[in-house]
């Protein structure tokens, strides 16, 4: 099973949907974590509900990237411009991509969360559907 680091500064909404969305769509071909470098601590209740949506049950947890700084990753995938400037070296294992997707939290509006989420599951999936 390959395995995927999603990365952005909060890891409260962007990396928390792309990591629930990769594990309930892909979850035989991907594993998904998702992490931030200047975490939130809590993953925002906008983006959790945005998934309910579309049947997706997410209870993730807010994590700083060095957790996960021994693990072994095929890709890290920055989500944010943000995340992308302060890590620009991953110092682990795995292929950096950047793909970048605007931060619902900015206008708090369950709209932006929705096309933030259907972005993230037509790009993402799409992404990790070429390296398998």
């Amino acid at each position: 099973m390959k395995k995927v680091l999603f990365l952005c500064t909060g890891n409260s909404c962007r990396s928390q949907m792309a990591e629930a969305i990769v594990n309930a769509r892909m979850g035989e071909e991907w594993q998904a974590v998702s992490a931030g470098t200047k975490p939130a601590g809590y993953v925002h209740a906008k983006a959790v509900e945005a998934l309910s949506e579309i049947g997706i049950q997410h209870e993730g947890r807010s994590k700083r990237a060095d957790e996960f700084r021994e693990d072994a990753f095929d890709l890290v995938v920055t989500v944010c411009d943000s995340a992308a400037e302060e890590c620009p070296v991953w110092l682990g294992k795995g292929k950096k991509i950047h793909h970048s997707f605007p931060d619902p939290a900015l206008t708090d509006d369950m709209d932006d969360f929705r096309k933030v989420r259907d972005d993230i599951a037509r790009e993402m999936v799409k992404l990790l559907s070429e390296h398998s």
